[in-house]
């Protein structure tokens, strides 16, 4: 199916119980191409996270619209696949219980099943490691359960929290080759949230900036490098411009959250 997706006039509010409703999102349009890898990125509270979750079905759309392949979504579904930064997987389960997890609930039969694992296992490079339990594994390899879990069902869309934000700056940079690699591989739509300047240049097709709260879509910016892919581009003096760029709109952002929140 086609992976396009498109966001017009999104906003969204919190109400909680106790306190004033809080505006996270206010008239955000955005659209992603079928299998472009689209990050967000913007000062922490800005609303990039929930701009996924209403994407990813996982909160009400109150205002505004968001399609998928032209079709408006209508809650969680197997054409999105989201990985979160906690890991999020099962502790009492092995590596290869946790990538079957998916598919059991799916009902695929067994073979089918036993060789999508072992097929996801080798993809990232997991192998030896199938009856091993989270608790045993380093932080990067956790990830990878977990990016293999999501992978698993085969998802369009790949949608992604800060995936790498728990872990160590060497780990991380890994793990940016590792997820390049694999979307070559399997090629997805892909929408990352980060917090992070270079992660989202190094990643990304495109970065959608987002303004202080309430988010808005601040710029847009091409970080395709005229096709040439990473890490060839990352000493460059294109790159570092683009770093640099996308670093001073993010900072000023940031700079006028803090004043709201100072006022």
């Amino acid at each position: 199916m086609a992976a396009s997706i498109s966001f017009q006039g999104v906003s969204h509010t919190y109400r909680p119980l106790r306190g004033e409703p809080l505006l996270a999102l206010e008239r955000v349009s955005l659209d992603v191409g079928e299998r472009e890898f689209m990050a967000l990125l913007g000062p922490s509270g800005c609303g990039k996270s929930t701009l996924l979750y209403l994407l990813g079905g996982f909160l009400p759309i109150e205002t505004g619209t968001i399609t998928v392949g032209g079709r408006p979504i209508a809650g969680p579904g197997p054409d999105r696949g989201i990985v979160f930064q906690s890991f999020a997987l099962y502790p009492w389960k092995t590596v290869r219980q946790n990538i079957l997890y998916g598919l059991e609930k799916q009902r695929q039969p067994r073979a089918l099943r036993e060789k999508r694992v072992r097929e996801l296992i080798e993809l990232v490079h997991l192998g030896g490691f199938e009856n091993s339990y989270p608790a045993q594994l380093s932080g990067g390899m956790k990830q990878r359960v977990a990016i293999a879990r999501t992978l698993a069902i085969d998802p369009a869309i790949l949608l992604m929290d800060e995936p790498f934000g728990a872990l160590d700056a060497q780990t991380r940079e890994v793990m940016h080759e590792e997820l390049l690699a694999i979307i070559q591989r399997t090629p997805k739509t892909v929408v990352f949230v980060t917090h992070d300047v270079r992660e989202a240049v190094y990643l990304a097709d495109r970065v959608a900036v987002m303004s202080a709260r309430p988010g808005r879509v601040k710029e847009i910016v091409d970080t395709r490098f005229g096709g040439n892919k990473k890490p060839s581009v990352t000493g460059t003096q294109e790159f570092t411009q683009k770093v640099e760029y996308l670093w001073d709109l993010v900072r000023g952002e940031a700079l006028l959250a803090q004043g709201k929140r100072d006022s």
